[in-house]
């Protein structure tokens, strides 16, 4: 096995996406040579003093590259150049930034139990009968682009959106197609390439990396069981003078954390005294309805709600509406008709009807009863474990206990044929806070998959490390 060891202390970017450039800088450079043995993933992470889950990760990146090959038990091993059946290298920006294992393919026979989409309660029966109405009603429509958006689209976004005394106006309302889409057309109709965002430094990170995509800056402050902390988000103001923050103060992904009224207070005032735009990420709130005013009620002058249907009703119908600060809908619709295309008409009108005729807010309460049902699975096999959940979200955050890392626990999992996400899934930043937690979603399988898969879950947190071996 060779000796060689990165140096980390140069260069930018995520600490994995380093490490894997210093590798195949050191096999370009000879310093690497075919056949040898790279270092144990848990022996380099100690060496260089980074967590496994990062060098996981680079691990990965490099065997995409077409640069290693390795196998369960015998380690990783650097390839001949242009050997038979190397994957083609992937240098470019975007390979990077899509460094997450959640962008590939798992394994045929592995539980998904990191996915969040709203359970399967029988809405396909619901969807079948609403998409054929709107074929059959609008052929013309559908053969066609969609130019206009329609006034009961924008009505249907009020009703989806409205809650806990906030009810934006319909012509502050702009129909996406999903809430993904609705943030990256809000964030790229306010700020410019170069503009900073701020993101809590546990979050959700692929809209941080599709604004790395765009050309924005991400930053990050530090969090507590509440979200974010108003003391380190106006120090990060008045240091770096972030342009937008992305927040979740209803049921954050993935520590489930829930801002009081006070503590939203507090930074509805810092965001309008450093002139900070806010998102306002309620896509888990239409589950959680923790009954406190929203941002948007405390600075309706600056924040912008973002929604859809994927976690309450169905991922797969791209349903979403963002209620923007008055005067501002126009800049969102054509930014997102510059991203996207424009929005497919079956979708954007399906969507609608299933808000306006109430068939999406009786799916709602289904798929919540079905969320209560896994969430009391999740207790009863985890019992004596310590994690965070709440009853109508579909993950959960668990603590790991002595000897596990996150990304070795997440290797272990997916070895024993459970998906899970490692904690460094969801930082957006670099962070030495090491967590020990993972997040486990439990909204894709049927309930008796669900208890398989809690129990092969408790029995790798009960043996801890024995009997496995690691891996690449």
């Amino acid at each position: 096995m060779t000796t060689w060891l990165p140096n980390l202390s140069e260069g930018s970017g995520p600490l994995y996406l380093r490490l894997a450039d210093a590798i195949e800088t050191a096999i370009d450079a000879g310093a690497l040579s075919p056949g040898d043995k790279l270092p144990p993933q848990r022996n380099l992470a100690f060496d260089i003093g980074v967590t496994l889950g990062t060098v996981s990760r680079a691990y990965g990146l490099v065997h995409e590259r077409g640069l290693v090959a390795g196998e369960v038990g015998r380690g990783t091993y650097v390839r001949e150049r242009g050997a038979t059946g190397a994957p083609p290298t992937a240098t470019s920006p975007l390979a990077h930034e899509l460094g997450s294992s959640r962008s590939m393919d798992p394994p045929d026979g592995k539980l998904r139990f990191d996915s969040t989409g709203a359970p399967d309660i029988g809405q396909s029966e619901i969807l079948e009968r609403v998409i054929a109405g709107t074929v059959a009603d609008h052929p013309a429509e559908v053969a066609s682009y969609a130019r206009n958006t329609p006034a009961h689209w924008q009505e249907a976004g009020t009703l989806w959106l409205a809650r806990d005394g906030f009810s934006p106006e319909p012509e502050d309302v702009v129909t996406t197609q999903g809430a993904h889409a609705a943030i990256m057309a809000v964030v790229t109709a306010v700020t410019a390439p170069g503009d900073k965002v701020l993101f809590e430094s546990v979050t959700y990170t692929h809209i941080a990396r599709a604004l790395g995509l765009a050309g924005r800056r991400v930053i990050t402050s530090e969090i507590d069981e509440e979200g974010l902390v108003p003391e380190e988000f106006e120090r990060v103001c008045q240091q770096q003078h972030p342009a937008m923050a992305f927040l979740m103060p209803s049921a954050q992904n993935p520590t489930l954390a829930v801002m009081s009224l006070a503590r939203r207070r507090q930074i509805a005032e810092i965001a309008r005294r450093h002139n900070v735009f806010l998102i306002e990420d309620d896509i888990y709130g239409v589950l959680a309805r923790p009954e406190i005013p929203m941002l948007a009620t405390l600075a309706p002058e600056r924040t912008f709600v973002v929604s859809g249907l994927a976690k309450a009703v169905a991922a797969g119908i791209r349903g979403g509406w963002v209620a923007c600060p008055p005067n501002m809908a126009a800049r969102v619709r054509v930014a997102q008709k510059m991203l996207t295309g424009g929005l497919a008409f079956v979708l954007a009108e399906s969507s609608a009807r299933l808000v306006l005729s109430g068939e999406a807010d009786a799916i709602r309460l289904k798929v919540s009863a079905e969320l209560a049902a896994r969430h009391a699975i999740v207790h009863e096999g985890l019992a004596g474990h310590v994690f965070r959940a709440a009853p109508h979200i579909p993950f959960f955050w668990i603590d790991l206990p002595d000897p596990w890392l996150s990304g070795t626990f997440k290797a272990a999992a997916f070895a024993a044929g459970v998906l899970v996400d490692d904690e460094d899934e969801f930082k957006a930043g670099r962070s030495d806070r090491v967590l020990h937690k993972a997040r486990v979603g439990f909204s894709n399988h049927r309930r008796e998959d669900i208890r398989r898969g809690i129990a092969i879950l408790r029995g790798l947190l009960d043996g801890g490390l024995s009997g496995y071996e690691g891996g690449i």
